[in-house]
């Protein structure tokens, strides 16, 4: 598969794995706080969405050659799972409107890409495998901003802004590391 992808299709399939990797670890977050809350609602939020980025993480893996990968794995992780944590420590509602923050980001990304090979094309595959992630995460998007509710506080919103252009600053940082 790899054979046929252009340096940008590379680059921006490494930012694809890096932020799948960063969204497992941001349920596994969820997961850890819940579990400590004995929030069975939320965990099972965060198990069901976390089991969907997981399977995005290993068709994304498929695509991308190891030498490709980000070596900023192990930081990605890490803000994933604080990115998930520390709104678990304020409830649900802070964890839905950081996860609707997040997906929206990430459709947009999604959307470059699927942009970027309707125009110039791309192997046989790929197209499909990100118009179905792309679906995956619109679903958590308004999924989790119904959740939400559209009354979010003054604090909420400055921590979605920040998740937010936390997210692009990592997709610039994972295409080239």
């Amino acid at each position: 598969m790899t054979q046929h992808l252009s340096p940008h299709l590379l680059r921006e399939l490494r930012s694809d794995h890096a932020g799948e990797t960063g969204a497992v670890y941001i349920y596994k977050g969820i997961e850890a706080v819940a579990r400590w809350r004995g929030d069975v609602e939320l965990l099972n939020f965060a198990k069901a969405h976390g089991a969907t980025e997981a399977d995005h993480l290993t068709e994304v893996t498929i695509w991308l050659p190891a030498s490709q990968k980000s070596l900023l794995l192990g930081p990605w992780r890490l803000a994933g799972w604080l990115t998930g944590a520390l709104p678990a420590l304020f409830g649900r509602r802070a964890v839905y409107a950081t996860i609707a923050a997040v997906e929206t980001f990430v459709d947009h990304h999604y959307q470059q890409q699927i942009d970027h090979l309707h125009e110039f094309g791309g192997p046989e595959g790929l197209l499909p495998l990100l118009i179905r992630c792309q679906a995956d995460e619109q679903h958590h998007r308004d999924e989790s901003a119904a959740l939400a509710g559209k009354c979010l506080g003054v604090l909420t919103m400055a921590w979605c802004w920040t998740v937010a252009r936390g997210s692009s600053a990592a997709v610039i940082l994972a295409r080239r590391i």
